[in-house]
């Protein structure tokens, strides 16, 4: 978090949201983080709108235990 990702709350902005996914994906290139540490982080600066479309999609996909990659996500 000291590396300050930006909150993303989600409605329709394909730009925000593209410039969203770029913005933390350096930020897990520079933590050297794993596949599934990417979608915690991600997920951690989710709020509003989006964050209830991620709870949707996680009971849908995630189910029986799966882990879903930030490639999925």
């Amino acid at each position: 978090m000291s590396h300050k990702p930006t909150i993303f709350t989600g409605g329709y902005n394909p730009e925000g949201a593209i410039k969203w996914v770029e913005e933390v994906e350096i930020i897990f290139e520079a933590m050297g983080c794993t596949e599934e540490n990417k979608t915690i982080l991600g997920v951690y600066v989710l709020r509003e709108e989006v964050n209830n479309w991620w709870r949707n999609v996680k009971l849908r996909i995630g189910a029986d235990g799966v882990v879903i990659l930030w490639e999925v996500f």
